[in-house]
């Protein structure tokens, strides 16, 4: 079974505990996730099952939009309510309108240091591994996206954002950082992801849901096809000539292909058959110019 599952992730379980259960529950034996969740944190987890699998590389830089609650007064080793406190000042000064100035800073493109507890290597080994044993590490700051940052609540010590964001932003680091700049420490308490590209949180499933959904037989109804992630791609159709090269990896020639998009300005097209059947995913040949199979799913 291909396509991709809309999960709500619940909170106390690993993104690949939520995986191996989806595995278990379908007998699909090929999974994999996109956009990996803290254990504590819920909401969007995209969940691709069989030849899907392909393409999770194409949904990993689409923006990424959270709900997070910020406890203002603490800061914790890893940055959320999992770690001890290791710094602690009353916040009970803090107006909102300081908080509000504060969320200007971080606006826009900024340099964000990736927390130590974070699944990020160093040496092959993952921070959060090295930062148990005691061990810290310098972490290179890298430019991250915050296309929206909105104070939806504030009532001290308690802050409610709704964030929206690039690939690599860390909201753990976020939250930490917006501590420091006002000054009084601060922790990430609870995290939800509301939307991930095409999938939002209003149309995502349970495990529970999808438990119920696989004793009634109609699981398949919640599935995402495999190419519902590749509409920022132009689409091109091919005749049965065209097919054929596809099927064999081979180059395409202008001839076997009818471009129904902008076509020649894209790194990358998909591609169709008679019917619309989705056959994989194009990209141009640096020497002849022509197209050529990239991935194929037929």
């Amino acid at each position: 079974m291909d396509g991709i599952l809309n999960i709500n992730k619940p909170a106390g379980m690993t993104s690949f505990g939520a995986v191996s259960r989806v595995k278990r529950l379908t007998g699909e034996k090929h999974a994999g996730h996109a956009g990996t969740l803290d254990p504590d944190a819920t909401g969007v987890l995209p969940i691709f099952l069989g030849k899907a699998t392909r393409v999770v590389e194409f949904l990993m830089d689409d923006k990424k939009t959270y709900r997070a609650g910020i406890e203002l007064g603490k800061a914790t080793d890893t940055y959320d309510g999992s770690g001890k406190v290791i710094y602690q000042q009353d916040p009970k000064d803090i107006k909102r309108k300081q908080v509000e100035e504060v969320l200007k800073s971080f606006r826009g493109e900024i340099e964000q240091v990736p927390p130590m507890y974070s699944a990020l290597k160093h040496q092959g080994q993952p921070l959060y591994r090295l930062a148990r044993a005691g061990v810290n590490i310098e972490r290179q700051s890298r430019k991250v996206n915050i296309y929206r940052l909105e104070l939806l609540k504030y009532k001290a010590p308690l802050i409610e954002l709704e964030i929206e964001c690039s690939k690599g932003t860390y909201i753990r680091s976020l939250a930490n950082d917006l501590g420091e700049k006002l000054r009084c420490g601060a922790y990430l308490k609870s995290l939800a992801r509301t939307q991930y590209g095409i999938f939002s949180i209003e149309d995502a499933i349970s495990l529970e849901g999808l438990e119920e959904a696989v004793k009634s037989g109609d699981w398949q109804q919640y599935l995402h096809p495999t190419d519902s992630v590749l509409q920022s791609m132009d689409s091109v159709t091919v005749d049965e000539t065209g097919e054929a090269a596809i099927k064999t990896g081979s180059l395409l020639n202008n001839g076997e292909t009818h471009y129904n998009g902008r076509g020649m300005g894209q790194k990358y097209l998909r591609a169709y058959g008679a019917g619309g059947r989705f056959l994989g995913i194009l990209v141009q040949d640096k020497e002849s110019g022509a197209w050529r199979p990239k991935k194929v799913f037929i």
